[in-house]
C-alpha cells in the first residue's frame, strides 16, 4: 500500500534506510562476493525518462562513484514495436544532462543478441527451455493465479533435438508473429508466477534501430536484462520494487547460463511525486490532442522538461539526495521539488526587475528627455554578484497591483498621497490616476523628490513600500508563461472515465510583459530572479532574438519549510 510522504518529513528523511544499498555493498565487498563495483542505468528506449527516472540514474552513478566503480549507461532495447532512435538521443542527453558520467560505456541490449540466442540455446540442451506452439491467450489460461497451479503445456516435453530445430527455424523466419515462442522450463506449480515457465523468446518480424532486419526473434525482458548485466560484469543490478518478484527469474537465468561471479538484483522504493503525470500512454495522449506542445513541456516532469522550464542538474540532485533511498513506496510532495530549485538559484542568479501585469508611471515633475542610469545590486543576500546599471526616466511600467485608488489597511505601496521607493532611484509620491472610460486606470501619476536619488532621503524620513519599475523608453517586451501543476490531485488525478482531471489554470501565457535591457540579451536557459514574480528562464524552444520567451520555474514563496 502505498503511503503518502509530506514535503517537509521527506526532506527530514536522513535514515539509516537511506544507506540499505551501501550497506549491502559494503557486506559483499568485505566478504569478497566481489572485488569492485559496477552499475548500469538500463533504460527502455521507448519514450522520455521523469523525474523518477532521475533517482535511478543519480542513484547508480553515486554508488559506483562511491566506490571507486565504473557506471554503464545501457539500452534494454529488445522490443523493436516502441523503441525510436529519437528516444535514445534524448536519454543519453538527460543523462549526460545530470552529470552521470558513462565514459565510454554506452551499451545496447542488441549488441548482444548473438550471445543471448546461444543462451537460449544452453538452456534447450540443458532440458531447461521448450518451444511452445500454445497461443498467448492459452498461456496466460494455462499460467493459473496466485489460487490456482498452472498447468503444463502439451509441448513441454519435447525432445532437445526437435526444440533446437524449431528454435533455428524461428529464428530463420519460418514462422508468422505469435506461431512459435521459447518458454523457460521451470515450475508450473511454482508460487510465483513469473517462475511458471515464463516466455523468454518471441517471434516479431520488425524492423530494430539498431540491428535493422537481422533478426525475427527477439528476447523477453527477464530473460534479457540479466544476461546483459552478467556481461558487463555488473556487481549489483538495482532496480525498482515491482520487480522484486522477478528475482527469483533473474537469479535462476544467470545461474542457469553458467555466469561466473553473476550480478546480485537489490530493489529499492520508486519515487512517486504528487500532482504530476509521468505514465508514458497518458503523456502520450496529452501530446497527441496538443494539451501540451511535446514531451518536454514544462507542465511535466520529463527530465527534458525540467531542464526547459529551468530546473538545474543540482536541484535535482538534492532532491533526491532529501527524498533518500526507502525499501517502501510512498508519494513525495512537488513542494520539495520546489524548494530545492529555490534554494540551487537563489544566491546564484541576479535579481532582475520585470512588470508582467503593467501600468505607465508618469513622474510629473521629472524632465521629459532626460534618462539616467541607477546603480542597483545583482542580488542582495549574495554582494559577490555585484551591481548593475539600469535606465530610469520619467515614464515607468509598474505592476498593476502596486497602486491602489482605495487601498486595505496595511497596503504600502502606491495610493494619492502616499509616498514609496522606485527601487534604487527615488522617492516617489502619487498624486492620482487616469482611467479609461470603463474605468480601468491607464496612467498612474506621481512626483519624486530629487534629494532621494539612491533610495534613501538625507533628512532620514522613511517609507514602507518599496516597489520595482522598468523605464517605458528603454523597456524590452517579453511573453511569460507561468505554470501550475496540470493535474489537480486533490480532485482526484483521474476521473470516472479513466481520462486525466486536468487542471485548466496549469499555463497562464502573459504577452505584454516589460523587463530591463540587460534582459534583452536572454539567450536559451539563462534564469534569473524576477523581482517579487519568481524565478524565469529563457525558453529553449520558442523564444528568439525578436521574441523573448520566459517560463516561470517557480515562484519565490511557499508553504514548504524544510525541518533542520
Amino acid at each position: 500500500m502505498e503511503e503518502k510522504m509530506p514535503a517537509a518529513e521527506a526532506a527530514e528523511k536522513e535514515t539509516v534506510s537511506k544507506n540499505f544499498i551501501e550497506q549491502e555493498i559494503e557486506k559483499d565487498l568485505a566478504e569478497g562476493v566481489y572485488d569492485h563495483v559496477q552499475t548500469r542505468f538500463p533504460p527502455e528506449p521507448n519514450g522520455y525518462l521523469h523525474i523518477g527516472h532521475a533517482k535511478s540514474i543519480l542513484l547508480n552513478y553515486g554508488l559506483a562513484k562511491k566506490y571507486g566503480g565504473k557506471f554503464n549507461l545501457r539500452f534494454d532495447d529488445t522490443n523493436p514495436t516502441k523503441e525510436k532512435v529519437e528516444f535514445v538521443e534524448s536519454i543519453k542527453a538527460d543523462v549526460q544532462w545530470l552529470g552521470a558520467d558513462y565514459e565510454d560505456r554506452l551499451f545496447f541490449a542488441s549488441d548482444y543478441f548473438e550471445q543471448m540466442y546461444e543462451c537460449a540455446v544452453l538452456l534447450i540442451k540443458k532440458g531447461k527451455a521448450f518451444v511452445c506452439d500454445l497461443t498467448a491467450d492459452q498461456i496466460r489460461e494455462y499460467r493459473g493465479d496466485f489460487k490456482t497451479p498452472g498447468k503444463e503445456s502439451p509441448y513441454r516435453n519435447r525432445s532437445v533435438e526437435e526444440n533446437l530445430r524449431l528454435f533455428e527455424e524461428m529464428r530463420e523466419g519460418k514462422y508468422q508473429d505469435g506461431e512459435k515462442v521459447l518458454r523457460a522450463k521451470i515450475d508450473m506449480a511454482s508460487p510465483n508466477i513469473n517462475m511458471r515457465d515464463p516466455v523468454i523468446y518471441r517471434v516479431a518480424h520488425m524492423s530494430h534501430h539498431n540491428t535493422g532486419d537481422k533478426w525475427c526473434i527477439y528476447p523477453m525482458y527477464d530473460f534479457a536484462h540479466p544476461i546483459e548485466d552478467a556481461i558487463e560484469h555488473i556487481t549489483h543490478s538495482i532496480c525498482t520494487l515491482e520487480f522484486e518478484d522477478h528475482r527469483p527469474l533473474y537469479d535462476w537465468v544467470v545461474r542457469e547460463c553458467e555466469f561466473e561471479n553473476p550480478p546480485r538484483q537489490i530493489e529499492f522504493a520508486k519515487l512517486y511525486l504528487t500532482n504530476v503525470v509521468t505514465g508514458k500512454r497518458y503523456i502520450k495522449k496529452l501530446v497527441e490532442d496538443g494539451i501540451v506542445d511535446g514531451w518536454d513541456d514544462p507542465r511535466l516532469v520529463s527530465i527534458a522538461a525540467l531542464r526547459r522550464r529551468g530546473y538545474t542538474p543540482e536541484s535535482i540532485r538534492m532532491f533526491v539526495d532529501l527524498v533518500g533511498v526507502a525499501k517502501a513506496n510512498s508519494s513525495v510532495d512537488y513542494a520539495l521539488l520546489e524548494y530545492c530549485i529555490r534554494e540551487d538559484l537563489k544566491l546564484k542568479k541576479a535579481r532582475m526587475m520585470a512588470v508582467l501585469d503593467p501600468v505607465k508611471l508618469v513622474i510629473d515633475n521629472y524632465p521629459e528627455d532626460e534618462m539616467e542610469d541607477v546603480e542597483v545590486p545583482n542580488n542582495l543576500e549574495n554582494p559577490e554578484l555585484g551591481t548593475r546599471k539600469v535606465p530610469f526616466g520619467r515614464e515607468l511600467y509598474i505592476e498593476r497591483e502596486d497602486f491602489m485608488e482605495v487601498p486595505p489597511k496595511k497596503y504600502f505601496r502606491m495610493f494619492p498621497g502616499n509616498e514609496v521607493r522606485l527601487m534604487g532611484a527615488y522617492f516617489a509620491t502619487c498624486t492620482g490616476c487616469e482611467k479609461d472610460e470603463n474605468g480601468n486606470v491607464t496612467v498612474v501619476h506621481c512626483t519624486y523628490d530629487p534629494a532621494t536619488k539612491g533610495g534613501s532621503s538625507a533628512d532620514g524620513r522613511k517609507v514602507k513600500g518599496t516597489i520595482h519599475w522598468v523605464a517605458a523608453k528603454t523597456a524590452v517586451k517579453v511573453e511569460c508563461r507561468l505554470y501550475e501543476n496540470i493535474v489537480d490531485e486533490e480532485k482526484g488525478k483521474l476521473n470516472e472515465d479513466g481520462s486525466l482531471n486536468l487542471n485548466p489554470n496549469s499555463l497562464t501565457v502573459l504577452t505584454d510583459c516589460y523587463v530591463e535591457p540587460e534582459l534583452g540579451k536572454a539567450k536559451a536557459y539563462d534564469s534569473y530572479q524576477f523581482m517579487r514574480n519568481g524565478y524565469f528562464c529563457a525558453d529553449c524552444k520558442d523564444s528568439r532574438p525578436d521574441h523573448l520567451v520566459f517560463n516561470r520555474i517557480v515562484s519565490l514563496k511557499s508553504s514548504f519549510k524544510l525541518q533542520k
